[in-house]
């Protein structure tokens, strides 16, 4: 098994990589010291079992766990924590893998063999319960066969296309497999549904006007791009729309 260590302490993969080189059926392919590298080795080294850290700088292990996880093959992957027993009984009530630091052999071991896929799902519930951060800083699309990190700050809408969501940033737009629906319960505070099928960034909003037929529309600031068909705002969001414009 093909295994990818991630950890933003060199001590820490240290012991990983020396409790590791001692059992047969593990081969420690890479390291990473943060999520970035972490999504980058993963995508080039095709782990079967990530070991990662839930607490590192810049992206930390559960954003960096749901992005591991739109992978194809996913790898399974198995927390190390220092966390404390809110996100223990989370994670064995939703069998998510993991290891309580300081890392025990027997322990290590033995979440190594019953390491499974994470569903996507289960992974927000639990670190939901948890009390642990679920939001994340990026969003995950498949581009030719590997991963992009679209910052959630550059994004300027959310729109049905079909199966997927397209999104809509400052470099361009791609597909991603999120539901509307669970980007409006994540990304709720920052996005505004406007219709059915769209979710506007508030802050790249610029004001409400009507079109030539009459149809409320948003108007962006700045350069953003969104086909205007797509910015129509249905009747039963216009005042939801207008009361999220006065309080931003």
């Amino acid at each position: 098994m093909k295994v990818l260590i991630v950890d933003d302490e060199q001590p820490a993969r240290d012991r990983l990589r020396q409790i590791l080189a001692d059992e047969d059926g593990y081969d420690v392919v890479g390291e990473a010291a943060n999520g970035h590298e972490a999504l980058e080795q993963a995508a080039r080294l095709a782990p079967d079992i990530v070991l990662l850290d839930i607490r590192m700088p810049g992206m930390e292990g559960i954003e960096t766990a749901h992005h591991l996880n739109a992978m194809n093959p996913a790898p399974a992957v198995v927390f190390t924590t220092a966390y404390d027993e809110y996100a223990i009984d989370a994670f064995e009530a939703r069998a998510i893998g993991y290891v309580l630091k300081p890392v025990r052999r027997s322990r290590l071991t033995g979440a190594l063999e019953q390491a499974t896929r994470l569903v996507g799902s289960a992974l927000r519930e639990a670190t939901a319960e948890a009390r642990l951060d679920v939001r994340r800083k990026h969003v995950c699309a498949l581009a030719h066969g590997e991963l992009k990190l679209i910052p959630v700050d550059e994004i300027t809408a959310f729109t049905a296309d079909q199966k997927y969501v397209a999104v809509h940033h400052d470099n361009g737009h791609d597909l991603i497999d999120d539901s509307l629906k669970s980007l409006e319960a994540e990304f709720g505070d920052r996005f505004v549904r406007i219709h059915r099928g769209a979710l506007i960034a508030v802050a790249r909003i610029d004001r409400i006007d009507r079109n030539t037929e009459g149809k409320s529309r948003v108007i962006l600031r700045d350069n953003s791009q969104v086909e205007d068909k797509e910015l129509i705002i249905s009747r039963r969001h216009v005042a939801e729309v207008k009361r999220r414009l006065k309080e931003s």
